[in-house]
């Protein structure tokens, strides 16, 4: 998302098409969220990769313990589109649930001056 770590490899291959949600469970992991099988959704960012190969270093960035997978997410709108998504695999035993799912409301970045 916008103003948190890996933003910068989207920055110049990518177009913001706007806030979305998919069904699943937001864990803090600390310095990142992870999002894992649940029944709640998760609120996130919607992008439109330019270049293909952006989905490779993507996957390298997120590192092994997520991985890539294909879900609907629901848009802003309320249209529903599949899009890719990266659930964690790793470990949870230090993990926070984030009941309402939003990262950016536990994790607040201060505005960029």
């Amino acid at each position: 998302m916008r103003g948190y770590g890996l933003h910068r490899l989207l920055a110049s291959g990518a177009e913001l098409l706007g806030p979305g949600r998919v069904r699943g469970t937001l864990l803090d992991l600390g310095d990142f969220p992870g999002l894992v099988d649940g029944a709640g959704r998760v609120l996130g960012e919607v992008y439109r990769l330019d270049d293909p190969e952006l989905l490779a270093v993507l996957d390298r960035a997120e590192g092994y313990n997520f991985d890539r997978h294909r879900a609907t997410v629901t848009l802003a709108t309320g249209r529903r589109t599949r899009a890719w998504i990266y659930r964690y695999r790793g470990r949870r035993d230090r993990a926070v649930p984030i009941p309402d799912g939003d990262y950016r409301r536990a994790h607040p970045r201060p505005a960029a001056r």
